[in-house]
């Protein structure tokens, strides 16, 4: 029998400031970095038994438990809690914000010490390289020297392929879910319509909309809208929406008439209430620059001290359809990293690494308790 983790309290912490800057791979510095990070479980006196999740493009630091206030669990409460794939009753879970963000962690809606305005469209365009940088540092911070694993799907997936080639030393095991390693141009292209939406709505201001009245909420909603028909497959729409009417009969014309209409103009409303627009150009564009096997010498490090990888497609991902995961083992395989991939029979498209899709979980958690041993 599973159970939540109940009431999660978020924790916020400084690792960088002036005196000791963030040096950011692709140029440029950050004087002032707050994290803000959730910890689930508690870690041994070997400090050996550490699990570091890495989210997703519009995820945050809450993927377990409920936070104060809230309805709903985390994102990833299938996965992680007592008696659940990632096991609090074993592991020492560390589930941080990522830079850039906006839940909690320095991000371009921050204020800039500099000017003591928010930083907008001055914050500087970041690397992976970043996001690991920094997540290290705050597990070093936590007392974690080398952790049992370190796990996340899409973005996340690609932060711990990152980690995982640069400092393979740092962990036991690399999990690697819906990821990639390079973005086609179909995706860099949903990624590119996105970021126009948002920079084209007229409360857009420069980036400076935090100083005004307004906010590009349509142009936001409008990039989560659209987002969300590539996290979904088309069997998934189909079953869920078919071409229902909303409202009873059909009524020809331009309002929301269909029910996937309206799923969708569900999903963009809420959307601003919890995310910044500012996040989402700079974390998405990161993404699309991120082609880590590009260096001649990239696989050098993880040849020296190979961790265990597992690498999880789902068959009707389509964002990042399981030929991008065939290129990630393909990679790992020919310097010897001993990997395991396994692509999981789903209707239910990119959104499955959310879910407890049959076979899933368990080979997760067969793969932790593999390394453990």
């Amino acid at each position: 029998m599973t159970e939540s983790l109940g009431l999660v309290t978020p924790l916020d912490i400084g690792l960088y400031d002036s005196g000791e800057p963030l040096r950011l791979v692709r140029g440029g510095r950050l004087d002032e970095v707050t994290v803000r990070y959730e910890t689930y479980g508690r870690l041994n006196g070997q400090a050996d038994n550490a699990i570091f999740v890495c989210h997703a493009l519009t995820g945050d630091a809450h993927a377990a438990g409920y936070a104060p206030g809230a309805a709903k669990p985390g994102w990833w409460d299938s996965m992680i809690g007592p008696g659940k794939p990632i096991d609090t009753d074993r592991f020492f879970v560390i589930s941080p914000n990522l830079l850039g963000g906006c839940q909690g962690t320095t991000g371009p809606a921050s204020r800039d010490p500099a000017t003591g305005r928010s930083y907008g469209l001055d914050f500087p365009i970041l690397d992976m390289g970043d996001f690991v940088a920094v997540h290290r540092r705050l597990a070093d911070r936590l007392g974690v020297s080398r952790l049992r694993a370190v796990i996340g799907g899409s973005l996340g997936g690609m932060q711990v392929l990152e980690w995982a080639l640069n400092y393979p030393q740092d962990m036991a095991g690399a999990i690697i879910v819906a990821a990639s390693s390079r973005l086609t141009a179909q995706n860099i292209a949903f990624s590119a319509v996105a970021r126009e939406a948002i920079m084209r709505d007229g409360h857009f201001a420069d980036g400076h909309y935090l100083e005004t009245d307004g906010s590009p909420d349509t142009g936001l909603a409008i990039a989560r809208m659209m987002a969300h028909i590539t996290y979904l497959s088309e069997d998934a729409l189909a079953e869920k929406f078919g071409r229902e009417p909303q409202h009873g009969d059909l009524a020809p014309g331009f309002g929301v008439d269909f029910a996937v209409e309206s799923y969708l103009h569900h999903q963009g409303e809420i959307f601003p209430d919890r995310f910044d627009a500012l996040s989402y150009l700079y974390l998405s564009r990161v993404m699309d620059y991120f082609d880590p096997f590009a260096a001649p010498a990239a696989l050098d490090p993880i040849a020296r001290r190979p961790p265990a990888a597992l690498v999880v497609a789902f068959s009707s991902d389509w964002r990042f359809a399981p030929g991008h995961s065939r290129r990630i083992v393909a990679k790992l395989a020919s310097v010897g990293v001993p990997v395991t991939y396994r692509e999981i029979a789903s209707d239910l498209g990119h959104d499955s690494f959310l879910l407890p899709v049959a076979g899933y979980q368990e080979l997760v958690a067969a793969f932790v308790d593999r390394i453990g041993r």
